[in-house]
């Protein structure tokens, strides 16, 4: 089911605070409340997703560009797997162990989630618009195999990942029956930018994870809010959503940030990223809606940045409601990492 103007916009009320200011959350939380939804998209059954645990049918390798050094070619392979959880494999460090997608094994998240384990160099960045697709498409137990530490990157955002894992097939594990978490209590992350971040239970026991995301841009992009439910369909569209840059750091990027080691073989380029400045944007914006936006930035901050996030809770799929406020990579993780830490999390 798809309404531009749902009947009823949820509003929020307070929560456990366990990350930040009580006073910030709460003036966070009204500018929240009274931002308008530009796009629902609600299911109308509980989940649309398999009963079972999922794997690949098969291995499938995706190229493109590398993502920090963008002259060279970079490859992943998705495999299939046996264990629980998602799960990196190094195959040019063949003495390290595989490291789990875990928030327990973050690295760092200052600019993109970084994972490592072991070795300093056993790290793959720019994973969350990978691992994304765990929670976007249901799928419980695979193997990331790659050779470098540097994802590839592609014109089409994670379009390109999620057709060929589903090329080469979703299959149920018809002995293991899904697992499901969701929230003790409602619990909320507070930035020091008027930002939250917030999770909150799943509501009557119901296996679905319902997402109320909204930006606030001081540039053409403006305010936007989406409120959707996760399901292949919805995670797949959203999959074409790039990230975006302002022109400015495009530029800097472009020209004196050559003199730099992180930034001078980055592989983006005005084609792979939106680019976008005060008054518009710099190349074609997707994602266009009734109201004359162009919802590319809130869709790829939903779904390729948020659901990532998600992904790091655990082996199981999380149920409840998240709600995200002008967020970024690092309150997510903060948030994640204090549920996991304060051991607010249980079975569904």
């Amino acid at each position: 089911m798809k309404t531009t103007n749902p009947p009823r916009i949820p509003v929020y009320a307070g929560c456990d605070v366990i990350a930040g200011g009580k006073s910030e959350f709460a003036a966070a939380l009204g500018r929240f409340n009274a931002q308008s939804v530009d796009e629902c998209v609600l299911s109308n059954s509980e989940t649309e997703f398999s009963p079972f645990r999922t794997t690949i049918a098969k291995p499938v390798s995706v190229s493109g560009i590398g993502t920090f050094r963008g002259s060279e070619k970079r490859t992943i392979t998705f495999a299939p797997s046996q264990k629980p959880g998602w799960w990196i494999r190094r195959t040019d460090l063949p003495e390290q162990l595989d490291t789990e997608v875990s928030i327990a094994n973050l690295w760092t998240s200052a600019r993109n989630l970084v994972l490592r384990s072991g070795s300093p160099h056993n790290y793959l960045r720019m994973t969350e618009h990978i691992i994304a697709l765990k929670a976007g498409l249901g799928l419980d137990d695979v193997v990331i195999c790659t050779n470098s530490g540097d994802p590839p990157l592609f014109d089409e955002s994670s379009q390109p990942l999620v057709k060929a894992v589903e090329s080469a097939g979703i299959v149920e594990k018809k002995d293991s029956p899904a697992a499901w978490c969701t929230v003790e209590k409602p619990v909320a992350f507070a930035g020091s930018r008027g930002d939250f971040i917030m999770f909150l239970p799943a509501e009557n026991g119901e296996k679905r994870l319902r997402a109320d995301v909204a930006i606030d841009f001081n540039s053409v992009i403006g305010k936007q809010r989406v409120l959707f439910d996760v399901t292949p369909d919805v995670f797949r569209r959203a999959s074409l959503a790039r990230t975006n840059a302002t022109h400015r750091q495009y530029l800097i990027a472009k020209t004196v940030g050559r003199l730099f080691a992180d930034m001078r073989n980055l592989g983006y380029n005005k084609n792979n990223i939106l680019i976008h400045g005060s008054r518009k944007y710099y190349g074609e914006p997707r994602f266009p809606s009734g109201n004359g936006k162009f919802l590319e930035p809130v869709w790829h901050r939903a779904t390729l940045d948020f659901l990532a996030a998600v992904s790091l809770l655990a082996p199981a799929r999380f149920a409840g409601t998240v709600v995200s406020f002008r967020g970024g990579h690092t309150q997510d993780c903060d948030l994640v990492r204090a549920i996991v830490r304060n051991n607010l999390l249980r079975p569904l």
